[in-house]
């Protein structure tokens, strides 16, 4: 293999791998802010409707014997 054809294919490597970090940081970015918007919004939320989306059945029904 030739020197000139040596160079290009490391460089293009080179760019590749540049490129692919980027992309990367770009996903970890993105998952970032939408874990902190996730966070405010569970926090947003009441903890008896919580409860309630959890166990929906939960405390519908009273019985009570004399």
């Amino acid at each position: 293999m030739d020197i000139a054809a040596l160079s290009s294919a490391m460089a293009l490597g080179q760019t590749q791998s540049a490129w692919g970090m980027k992309m990367l940081s770009n996903a970890m970015d993105i998952s970032e802010i939408q874990g902190e918007q996730m966070a405010e919004m569970i926090a947003s939320v009441p903890a008896s409707q919580m409860e309630l989306s959890v166990n929906p059945f939960v405390g519908g029904n009273f019985d009570m014997r004399v």
